[in-house]
């Protein structure tokens, strides 16, 4: 119950919906112990996710949105550490106060979270894979059960494979990225697939259409991509 206690804590550190939702957008960190955490929230989608050096050790999250009056209406669409959780909707109360984000876990610790961002960037949001050439053609890719999200703040980047019909989880990435002039570059912190892989930089050429993010360049096993990714 540790992720799901952290997310209604979480969650509860906000301020009435109405006047504050798009004050706590974008990215948070805390760290205890030589663990990081980092929350992620776009409008709609939500990630937190826990690693140690170059360690992952837990992600979830899913989607939020707006309940009326002083409440979210928040569903689990990924947990790493509680499969169980996914699918579990409620809604959670809201306060927020003077800028900051505290949590109150399950013992009554409490967790100070700092702001790495406001959320503000042309390629905020939650993405999904649409698109992926092979042999020469771009495929499209129907949004279902199974899929690929990337979620980015002004700052941050995370992406993550699940299916959210069998709560099957393939994998996920993140860490920081810079995006300027066409050219988007990320650096990995986290990545459930191989540890070996952390502080790594990848640079990929990008433009922006609308909701529609072209995305080419080489994998992180050096494989050439070419994406189209939909809000």
């Amino acid at each position: 119950m540790r992720t799901l206690c952290l997310l209604l804590s979480f969650l509860c550190a906000f301020a009435t919906i109405g006047k504050a939702q798009d004050n706590f957008q974008g990215a948070w960190k805390s760290s205890h112990g030589g663990v990081n955490s980092v929350l992620l929230i776009t409008p709609g989608y939500f990630s937190i996710t826990t690693y140690q050096d170059t360690s992952f050790i837990d992600t979830m999250g899913g989607t939020w949105k707006a309940d009326g009056g002083d409440d979210v209406a928040v569903k689990i669409e990924f947990n790493t550490e509680e499969r169980n959780q996914i699918g579990w909707e409620g809604s959670v109360p809201l306060s927020y106060a003077d800028g900051k984000l505290t949590t109150t876990q399950s013992g009554g610790q409490q967790v100070e979270w700092t702001r790495v961002d406001n959320g503000d960037a042309p390629l905020a949001g939650s993405w999904q894979i649409t698109g992926r050439e092979q042999n020469g053609k771009m495929n499209t890719i129907t949004p279902g059960a199974r899929k690929t999200i990337k979620i980015l703040t002004g700052t941050r980047f995370q992406w993550v494979a699940i299916n959210t019909a069998t709560g099957e989880f393939f994998g996920t990435g993140g860490g920081t990225y810079t995006f300027a002039d066409g050219v988007y570059t990320e650096k990995i912190d986290f990545f459930s697939r191989d540890n070996s892989r952390v502080g790594a930089s990848l640079t990929f050429k990008g433009k922006v259409d609308g909701n529609s993010w072209d995305h080419s360049g080489l994998s992180s096993k050096g494989e050439p991509i070419h994406e189209i990714w939909t809000k």
